[in-house]
């Protein structure tokens, strides 16, 4: 039996798999469930777009703090912490009464989620090889579009067996499980697991004491991780237009039913499943064949950017729904192809800061998650033109594609610190 036992480097990639799972479905339950909560609180679509925007706010915010808080206190402490968060977050929307305790709801889900992803990236940058860190970052992202991806279906099915609430409680519960798994299976420093071997620490970075940072360090990493962030507000822009418009898009501009029109978004989205699977395993690839992080991370960023872009013309072109899933789900798939390799620079950087520099990119970038809806939203009343959208994408993405060649993720980062106070990286718990 023993030999089916997870190494336990495979079992901390599968709890943040898991992780990236459960908090996507968390994050975009609230869709599906709306048809439901907004007839029996009597709630307007004005009120429900509030409550959809209402995670974004203290989301962002909290990437930037959530980054030093996992670097300073260590990810096992921050991810419990976030777990019990947004898990009481989903329980409470199951028992709101009407719209400010949905609002307060959602933002209470932004603020616990808003430091996952940092923390997740700290925690990989201790418990990954350097070569591995495109393929770890995939492989969580993919688990992320796949809770995207079945969050509606799941929904349904509860809302139809029970009612809404029943749903938020159940994926409230779910979310307090994995606190348990990650409390019980995660040690901040690989080495003091007790299932490692020899031959995986041997494998993993040396962990390092940092002495405690000078005066305007973060302020230098901001600067140092801008490019970076630019250029994934360019992903983000693409990816929130689609979360957040295309089933709207395949029901109004091709005049599907909403049971076809999830058919055909499921399978945008399950695109991007895949692009998030190969593009870190192929940027991995590069880099253990070459050694060279500029052809690994920046231009196969620059060859997936643009190639998004292109795949998105025929969406403008051709006004056929299959032609617009077909293109739609290429244009996805090429866009989380991205998603491995932007990740891992954060950790080519700041190795031992990965957690804060991780958030630094997602945060600024996260301004793209309203900006791009609300201009969606805007043009589309304005035209009633339902490919405008996606013309301004392509826009977005080719300024992407120049702005990539300025992330140089073969430049590490060099901090200066101070003499006298030393910093343990991976406290216990």
């Amino acid at each position: 039996m023993n030999r089916f036992k997870l190494k336990a480097t495979t079992t901390v990639m599968v709890l943040l798999c898991l992780m990236y799972f459960i908090t996507y479905v968390d994050r975009v339950n609230v869709s599906t469930a709306a048809g439901q909560f907004s007839t029996e609180l009597g709630l307007s679509n004005t009120q429900l777009g509030f409550i959809f925007s209402a995670f974004a706010y203290p989301y962002m915010i909290f990437q930037f703090i959530g980054g030093w808080v996992s670097d300073r206190f260590g990810a096992k402490r921050t991810l419990i912490a976030c777990a019990f968060v947004w898990a009481t977050a989903t329980v409470l929307t199951g028992m709101a009464g009407g719209f400010m305790s949905l609002v307060a709801a959602r933002m209470l889900l932004g603020l616990g989620e808003g430091a996952t992803f940092p923390a997740a990236t700290s925690a990989m940058a201790a418990w990954v090889s350097k070569e591995k860190r495109g393929f770890a970052q995939g492989i969580t992202h993919s688990a992320a579009r796949l809770g995207n991806a079945m969050a509606p279906v799941m929904v349904m099915g509860l809302m139809t067996a029970y009612d809404w609430r029943f749903a938020f409680y159940l994926l409230g519960a779910v979310s307090f499980g994995w606190v348990v798994l990650w409390f019980v299976a995660y040690t901040e420093k690989p080495a003091d697991h007790p299932r490692i071997t020899p031959e995986e620490v041997a494998a993993l970075p040396q962990p390092k004491v940092r002495q405690k940072d000078a005066p305007g360090t973060y302020a230098r990493l901001f600067k140092r991780m801008l490019p970076v962030s630019s250029v994934y507000f360019c992903y983000n822009w693409i990816l929130w237009l689609m979360l957040s418009w295309i089933p709207m898009y395949f029901m109004h501009n091709y005049k599907l039913n909403i049971k076809e029109a999830v058919l055909f978004t499921s399978g945008v989205f399950f695109a991007g499943v895949v692009g998030d699977l190969l593009g870190g395993w192929i940027s991995d690839k590069i880099l253990h064949r070459t050694g060279n992080l500029k052809l690994a991370r920046t231009w196969l960023v620059a060859i997936c950017m643009g190639l998004t872009g292109l795949a998105l013309i025929p969406v403008l072109l051709f006004q056929e729904p299959m032609y617009s899933l077909i293109f739609l789900g290429l244009a996805l798939f090429f866009n989380e192809m991205t998603v491995g390799p932007m990740w891992a620079i954060p950790m080519d950087i700041a190795h031992d800061r990965a957690g804060t520099a991780s958030g630094i990119m997602n945060g600024t970038a996260a301004t793209a998650t309203i900006i791009s809806p609300l201009l969606a939203g805007y043009l589309i009343d304005r035209t009633g033109d339902w490919s405008l959208p996606f013309m301004v994408s392509i826009g977005v993405l080719a300024c992407g594609v120049l702005l990539t060649f300025t992330m140089k993720p073969q430049n590490a980062f060099e901090a200066r610190t101070t003499q006298s106070t030393q910093l343990d990286l991976n406290p216990a718990i």
